[in-house]
């Protein structure tokens, strides 16, 4: 069986595999598979590189690179079969191979354990690019058009959570769409083909009981919440006041009651939107403890269903902005000047700080001058004291203002503040009252409850230093 292996197929393979373009394959693959070697080594007893083009190279071009230099080797036997056939000069025996013969043998020896690196090498450069296209990193920062979602995914809660969890999920056919889907990605962004913003909500992401319910049990009692809202005024003090609310979060409790804002919504409920991004919601259908169901539609369809995105409310329907918020640009300055970075001590820095933020600029290059340059043009010709004895807070505040530009508007991609409305709530979105507005009725006359109380007490409202903090001791 060796003597036959040997004449029907190592014989013709050395003789054919001289050819430029399996000596060219050779070559592409020896040197594509060392240089990964050598950086997987670097990286590994090295110092690690987050640069995204850095992966894209060593993770998926260089093995592209190693497995086309492994192709050309059988594609050049080919070749050179075919063209010596053709002339008629395949010779009736091939070459001897004389095992006895010291340099040959170690050349064989060099073929065998190159053939053992190859196929490690394929191996791990497969399994590392599978691992990097699912990194954030890949997602994030080696496509410029996602620039906007890295970076709101970089601040928000869910910055511990690879993109991949929620948008791909396991399973060979969950990956398979992904990267069609990708493909598709590719070709628009190539030929710029792509939408400016990307569009919100994500029509093909999972339902929430995949994502969300993977770490969070929407049944379980989680209680109260106290949430401590700051607000500051357009005037010379940037009068400060608080807005202190009781969230009723509720769940399920030990009696198995449902009770609060998660017990209301575990119920199934369904309804149909009639706009894209889910704001427009003149349907909804709940079915009942005892299995009934009940229609509330909004006065204007008069008795008439829809058309329109039909879906089962889930955790997304309300947290719909969780892992990539953006928020109004008096929402971010309230926070940063509650925080710090914006000093509420500089007279007029709010109602200023938000006419910086709401101008427009052709890039964020060009806000990260004008902003700054604009709030010291301001204090230099309103306020010169302030200059003079409080300069360090007016640069402070102007880095500040760039911070908040640069998570929230994006010229580029043609998001600015709003473009994304955040469902949580009823203050800066229509949110809660999407349904609860008191005009979607039932047939028996009954309305989806108004009832504040089921979600929230107001302990206060846009007060100064309410009394309700320091009797608890928060300020």
């Amino acid at each position: 069986m060796f003597q036959k292996f040997r004449e029907g197929w190592v014989r013709p393979a050395l003789f054919f595999g001289n050819n430029p373009i399996s000596l060219a394959g050779g070559a592409i693959t020896t040197a594509s598979g060392v240089t990964m070697i050598a950086y997987w080594l670097v990286e590994i007893f090295g110092r690690p590189n987050d640069n995204p083009y850095l992966g894209i190279i060593f993770f998926l071009l260089l093995p592209g690179l190693f497995i086309a230099g492994l192709a050309l080797i059988p594609i050049g036997v080919w070749v050179r079969r075919r063209k010596l056939q053709k002339a008629g000069q395949i010779p009736a025996e091939f070459p001897k191979i004389d095992l006895n013969d010291r340099i040959f043998r170690h050349g064989l020896d060099i073929v065998l354990v190159a053939t053992i690196m190859n196929l490690l090498v394929v191996s791990v450069a497969s399994y590392r690019g599978a691992a990097y296209m699912d990194s954030p990193q890949f997602c994030g920062q080696s496509c410029h058009v996602m620039h906007p979602e890295y970076t709101a995914y970089k601040i928000a809660a869910h910055s511990h959570v690879d993109c991949v969890a929620c948008h791909i999920g396991s399973g060979a056919a969950s990956y398979f769409a992904a990267k069609v889907n990708g493909t598709k990605q590719i070709l628009e962004v190539t030929f710029d083909r792509y939408p400016t913003p990307i569009p919100s909500p994500v029509e093909s992401l999972r339902p929430a009981r995949y994502i969300c319910e993977g770490c969070h049990t929407p049944a379980r009692f989680v209680g109260e919440k106290l949430l401590v809202k700051s607000s500051f005024a357009d005037d010379e003090k940037n009068t400060e006041t608080q807005t202190v609310v009781v969230l009723h979060l509720g769940g399920l409790d030990g009696l198995s009651h449902l009770t609060g804002i998660h017990g209301v919504h575990l119920g199934h409920i369904e309804y149909i939107a009639t706009d894209p991004t889910r704001t427009t919601i003149p349907w909804v259908q709940k079915r009942n403890a005892d299995g009934s169901e009940t229609v509330y539609a909004a006065s204007a369809l008069n008795g008439a269903t829809p058309q329109g995105e039909r879906r089962v409310m889930d955790c997304i329907d309300c947290h719909n902005r969780a892992a990539h918020p953006f928020v109004t640009a008096e929402e971010a300055l309230n926070q940063a000047m509650a925080d710090g970075p914006v000093s509420p001590e500089l007279p007029w820095i709010h109602k200023e700080g938000l006419v910086l933020l709401k101008a427009t600029y052709a890039s964020q290059v060009e806000a990260r001058t004008r902003i700054p340059a604009q709030l010291e043009a301001f204090y230099r010709s309103e306020h010169p004291e302030v200059m003079a004895t409080q300069a360090n807070l007016v640069k402070r505040a102007g880095d500040g203002l760039v911070t908040l530009y640069s998570q929230n508007v994006f010229p580029f991609m043609k998001l600015t503040w709003g473009t994304h409305p955040n469902h949580i709530g009823h203050m800066s979105y229509p949110g809660c009252f999407r349904c609860h507005d008191g005009d979607h009725m039932a047939k028996d006359g009954s309305a989806i409850p108004q009832d504040c109380s089921v979600c929230h007490n107001l302990l206060a409202v846009d007060e100064s230093k309410p009394k309700v903090l320091s009797d608890l001791g928060i300020q």
